[in-house]
């Protein structure tokens, strides 16, 4: 018969089983999806005009949060708010029906910010995300509320896969190694991604890393990283590397891409050199007056469209992921209030739906029959209560 001591051991073995296997779980691959260490990455940015004591710099003052005396709010809400983002039902999604050739002038948003757009016949891949979690672990951090609409490996050839920053519902591992797998385009990103990219196997030729204003020619495209205003990271150390937003100019047809991004006058700058676009895809999503500097809300976008020359809008940054406060349909409510107002021309794709720009399809709205939740929902969208349990702790040790 075991001894006491051994009936001890043996119950506090089996105490420790659950929460010893969760986070081996949690932690499995972490090291390699955080991306490159910034000793690795000091060389390689350290010359840039936007860097300076140790990090990137908006041009602009840009607190990525709140000050420290309005953060309490802040905590309450990722605590008592959360499922607000969720939808009220499904989220229908359409089946895109790809050319052989690219158009003149055509995009496929595939939900939040990864959109296929087809240039004056090139195609060019944006911030392309297909994984379940926008988190470096496999347990815990954002999930889909809706599937991919097709499968990576059924897109056609891209000419070029562009990113706007190394955030993880921008900059996704699972999808780079699928591509890495299925496609030859090269990887043209902001400053010290590349990094993040080798790390991960990327061939260094399919990698090409651009300061703001610089240009690489894909084809008959020139894509141009210009100004945003925003930060990065991918766990502690933050600003590392360089966000940006881009400008995809042919010789046609001109669209910018807005990424992730707070307001800034630099918009009319941008227009005024590369622009009038023929498209604009700006976020509209995942806005909160904690972070108002470095997220637009939907009329800060509009606001933006006119400063860049845009003719077209098409909204990202929404549907997709459940990373902020409001309403799941409220980003595109308020852009289209806004837009009746301006008379600006915006376009609103299911998930999945390409849209001819040069021939916009009215717009259809499938979004209120989704609607938004109005009661907790276990598992969507964020994946448990330890995450914001652990965003609070990490917010508290944030500098005010």
């Amino acid at each position: 018969m075991p001894s006491p001591l051994a009936r001890r051991a043996a119950l506090t073995a089996a105490a420790l089983a659950g929460p010893v296997g969760w986070l081996t779980a949690a932690a499995w691959g972490l090291p390699t999806a955080l991306g490159a260490h910034r000793r690795r990455l000091r060389p390689i940015v350290a010359g840039s005009p936007q860097f300076s004591e140790g990090k990137f710099h908006n041009r602009m003052p840009t607190p990525a949060l709140s000050p420290a005396n309005t953060r309490d709010g802040l905590l309450r809400q990722w605590h008592e708010e959360r499922h607000v983002g969720l939808p009220g039902g499904p989220i229908p999604l359409a089946q895109a029906e790809l050319p052989d050739d690219a158009a003149d002038l055509a995009v496929t948003w595939f939900g939040h910010a990864s959109a296929l757009l087809e240039v004056d016949g090139q195609r060019v891949l944006v911030d392309p995300v297909w994984g379940h979690r926008v988190s470096p672990s496999p347990v815990f951090g954002p999930t889909r509320l809706h599937e991919p609409p097709m499968a990576l490996e059924d897109l056609p050839p891209v000419d070029a896969v562009l990113i706007s920053h190394d955030h993880y519902d921008h900059l996704d591992l699972p999808t780079v190694r699928t591509l890495l797998a299925t496609q030859t385009a090269p990887f043209v990103v902001p400053l010290g991604i590349g990094e993040h990219l080798r790390k991960w196997r990327v061939p260094e030729a399919r990698i090409v890393e651009l300061d703001w204003e610089e240009t690489h020619t894909v084809g008959g495209l020139a894509l141009t990283c210009t100004e945003a205003r925003h930060f990065s990271g991918r766990y502690f150390h933050r600003d590392t590397t360089l966000w940006a937003s881009w400008a995809i100019t042919g010789p046609r047809h001109r669209v910018f891409f807005g990424g992730d991004t707070g307001y800034t006058p630099a918009f009319a700058g941008i227009g005024a050199r590369f622009g009038p676009f023929d498209l604009t895809l700006l976020p509209i999503g995942a806005y909160n007056d904690a972070w108002h500097a470095i997220h637009m809300d939907p009329e800060e976008a509009m606001r933006a469209h006119g400063d860049l020359g845009g003719r077209v809008l098409l909204p990202i940054h929404w549907a997709t992921f459940n990373l902020a406060f409001h309403r799941w349909a409220e980003p595109v409510q308020r852009l289209l209030t806004a837009a009746e107002r301006t008379g600006a021309h915006v376009v609103v794709p299911q998930p999945g739906e390409r849209i001819d720009v040069l021939d916009p399809p009215a717009v259809h709205d499938w979004w209120t029959a989704v609607g938004s939740t109005a009661e907790p929902h276990e598992g969507a969208g964020v994946g448990s209560s330890v995450l914001a349990r652990t965003v609070t702790r990490l917010l508290s040790l944030l500098p005010g």
